[in-house]
């Protein structure tokens, strides 16, 4: 009887994790896509106030600035342990594949 007691308990704590894991995707999935429409809205304002003749902007340096974010941005992911394409699952594969 302890054993299915330990096993419920195990099952309890995995099918915890999962939930959480699957909370956390889902908080995070929302945060981006309130931040992109953020960003968008921000970048319409810009559009209308130029088309107005309000302000003017310079589209090349905001296209260059952007792009080094990203890049810096995508960097900084890379460096994330666990994440990098070169330790994991997929240097395990191409390793075995080419044996």
């Amino acid at each position: 009887m302890n054993g299915i007691e330990s096993f419920g308990s195990t099952a309890a704590t995995m099918g915890g994790g999962f939930f959480v894991g699957v909370l956390i995707g889902y908080a995070l999935k929302k945060v981006i896509r309130l931040l992109a429409v953020i960003v968008g809205l921000f970048l319409i304002g810009l559009a209308y106030l130029q088309y107005h003749q309000i302000a003017h902007l310079n589209w090349n340096k905001l296209q260059t600035v952007s792009e080094g974010a990203i890049t810096t941005l995508s960097d900084a992911i890379i460096q994330i342990p666990g994440i990098s394409s070169a330790d994991g699952h997929a240097a395990a594969a191409a390793s075995s594949s080419s044996s």
